[in-house]
């Protein structure tokens, strides 16, 4: 099995919980995202399309598949 920071699409790689930041994987990225009510960016790095909205919250996240289906990109 790869470790996650080989696999990571994240470009914030001075985050602190970057996977290649630490021996914990994707644990830490995650457990940020969720008590922030935010969305890990590596989900919107897998759509394909220009991000509408300027945050990474659930509703910016949901903004981004309607586009994304709009534009037949999903």
């Amino acid at each position: 099995m790869k470790e996650a920071r080989d696999f990571c699409t994240c470009t914030d790689v001075q985050c602190p919980y970057h996977p290649k930041n630490h021996n914990q994987g994707c644990s830490l990225c995650i457990q940020k995202n969720l008590k922030r009510k935010e969305i890990p960016s590596c989900f919107y790095h897998d759509i394909h399309c220009e991000k509408p909205t300027p945050d990474w919250y659930y509703a910016d996240f949901a903004a981004l598949v309607q586009k994304a289906q709009s534009e037949g990109k999903l």
